[in-house]
């Protein structure tokens, strides 16, 4: 077990408007690489926040501000131990290349609301996107979270 110190806001990196289903993720990050996955042995996010806002949790957690082992997702390389990853549906353009912040009103609120109430039970915890981690290259969430942050409220 281990003291969480970041709450890392993703993106599926699908294309704006296009759902995406808990199977599909599985998929992704769980299947052998034969199969086309990635071969892991857990998903990368423990919710999915869907196109009309529903919030899907993926992977069970104690809702504390420890990270035990069974709690553990595979968002980004070397954090995963210290870090919850949750995740919308979207971030690219139609054209399925361009980073763009895709969520629609409903994604929005649901994330909002999330972040919000994450921040106020965890106010140490760290709020980030995956491109804000040391080493990353991705443009993963497509937006700047700090920035977002600072928009509802949320200074760190």
């Amino acid at each position: 077990m281990a003291r969480m110190k970041y709450l890392v806001l993703h993106c599926t990196a699908t294309p704006e408007g296009r759902e995406v289903s808990s199977k599909e993720i599985r998929h992704w990050h769980t299947d052998p690489v034969k199969k086309g996955g990635r071969g892991w042995k857990q998903v990368g996010y423990t919710d999915l926040f869907h196109l009309d806002g529903t919030v899907e949790r993926l992977v069970k957690n104690n809702e504390d501000a420890e990270v035990d082992p069974w709690e553990v997702t595979n968002g980004a390389a070397g954090y995963n131990s210290v870090s919850r990853h949750v995740v919308y549906a979207g971030g690219l353009a139609k054209d399925g290349k361009t980073a763009k912040d895709t969520r629609t009103a409903a994604q929005l609120k649901a994330m909002t609301d999330y972040v919000r109430n994450f921040h106020e039970r965890f106010p140490q915890i760290k709020i980030v996107g995956h491109r804000d981690l040391p080493g990353v290259t991705k443009s993963c969430p497509s937006f700047d979270v700090k920035a977002w942050l600072e928009s509802i409220g949320i200074r760190q």
